[in-house]
């Protein structure tokens, strides 16, 4: 017996009856998609709301004591819309009129948005003609929110082992001790998905959005950049981790632990191959690198004091001013008289004096100095460790580009190099380097 698929679709993709059609025609064309988890509908055009984001504002208007009739009615009637477009006789009438009575006694935010993927996934389950499984009764958090994930194994896995064929709606779950509905976090349906694949044992979890995998570089940034052919989770997570955003960080956890490869495709060109995101993998990149990503908004802490190398505990004496103003580092590369804290800038501006004066009272350094509006940004791939130059390469291609480059780290893994610039040079950067990387090749 072969083992089924889990597929997951965004919010874009099932934003109409039209992406709707699009979806079932992706499903049915391979039986072995047995297990759909849906998100609330997305966008339909660049001004369109999301359909939680109003479910949050809805609610907004409920949790304030006022009427939000008109609110909930214009929900009802994109819903409706998808309904007609469909052709289906499916009436959530009384849905709604729950969901009413449940905001009217302000049942929480969590309720709230969770309702978007819930009623999207009535409508799926009733147009495949699939069981529609509501994701509170097998996906538990525990009275502190935290996500319980053998519980909900050992509970979903059971229950779906019966179910051949299922709509699970993403995003939410419930608290173990009360049945109370709690979410994960935005985009938390691709965490869905990944559970559900363990669950199930599935040969694969595909995540269906707009764009055709996980591209090297942002589009915002780079023209048109080349997508990933694959790409390990450890390197999905360094560029997660640096703002690529194709998909939720978390959602890598559960089907890693059981050896599920995760398949990126586009809704809109599902001929496309997509990113194939695997544990390990012996194919080859067509590039060196396998991604860029990076962020703005940070600042340094620059230590000097002489002989700091052989001053035993002199970095925990360093990272206990920060932990003790609530502040979490980046990154903290060090020479034999120097060490450099990467922090956000926004949470270390209010804190600044204080970790400051910590710091000159605990390590009693030579001088402090800090330097702000920084990018970081990192270049990942695996192919780096086994070509000799890459280092200098960057470096060489950034310098020609009169970037100049604050900060230098590399993980032992030799899997990325980090690197910080200014935040006005930070575009410019990326383009570069993708320049170097994609564009010339060798």
């Amino acid at each position: 017996m072969n083992k089924p698929k889990v597929v997951k679709f965004g919010g874009s993709s099932l934003a109409s009856a039209e992406q709707f059609m699009k979806v079932k025609a992706i499903i049915t064309a391979d039986a072995s998609r047995n297990y759909v988890i849906p998100s609330a509908p997305g966008k339909r055009f660049s001004d369109d709301i999301k359909v939680t984001d109003m479910l949050y504002s809805c609610y907004g208007l409920a949790e304030a004591g006022k009427d939000f009739s008109e609110a909930l009615a214009a929900i009802k009637k994109r819903y409706d819309e998808i309904i007609s477009g469909l052709n289906l006789t499916t009436d959530l009438t009384k849905e709604f009129e729950t969901i009413s009575t449940k905001f009217a006694s302000k049942a929480g935010k969590d309720y709230a948005a969770s309702r978007g993927e819930y009623l999207n996934g009535i409508i799926m389950a009733d147009y495949l003609g699939y069981a529609f499984v509501d994701s509170a009764k097998y996906i538990f958090f525990d009275d502190n929110g935290n996500f319980l994930p053998e519980e909900t194994h050992s509970a979903l896995s059971a229950f779906l082992a019966e179910v051949p064929k299922a709509v699970i709606p993403g995003f939410y779950g419930s608290y173990r001790s009360d049945g109370k509905v709690k979410t994960f976090s935005r985009g938390g349906s691709d965490i869905t998905g990944s559970i559900v694949a363990r669950a199930v044992g599935a040969s694969v979890y595909e995540n269906w959005t707009d764009v055709s995998g996980v591209l090297i570089a942002d589009p915002r940034i780079v023209k048109n950049p080349k997508p990933i052919g694959t790409i390990t989770y450890k390197e999905l997570r360094e560029l997660s981790y640096m703002g690529a955003s194709v998909l939720h960080e978390d959602a890598i956890f559960p089907v890693r632990k059981a050896g599920i490869p995760i398949n990126i495709k586009n809704t809109n060109a599902p001929e496309d191959p997509g990113t194939l995101i695997v544990e390990n993998t012996c194919r080859t990149s067509d590039y060196i690198i396998t991604g860029i990503a990076g962020r703005k908004g940070f600042c340094s802490v620059n230590i000097e004091k002489d002989m700091m190398n052989s001053e035993i505990g002199f970095g925990r004496r360093v990272l206990h001013a920060f932990e003790d103003n609530g502040i979490s580092f980046e990154h903290m590369p060090s020479g034999i008289d120097t060490l450099t804290v990467v922090v956000h800038q926004t949470e270390f501006e209010e804190k600044e004096q204080q970790v400051i004066s910590e710091l000159m009272k605990l390590t009693n350094p030579d001088s402090i100095d800090l330097e702000s509006h920084l990018a970081l940004i990192a270049v990942v791939g695996r192919g780096m460790k086994s070509m000799h130059g890459t280092a200098s390469r960057l470096f060489s291609a950034l310098a020609n580009n009169n970037i100049n480059i604050r900060m230098i780290d590399q993980g032992s893994s030799e899997l990325n190099i980090i690197i910080s610039v200014a935040d006005e040079d930070f575009e410019q950067a990326i383009r570069v380097i993708y320049d170097t990387f994609v564009n010339q090749k060798k």
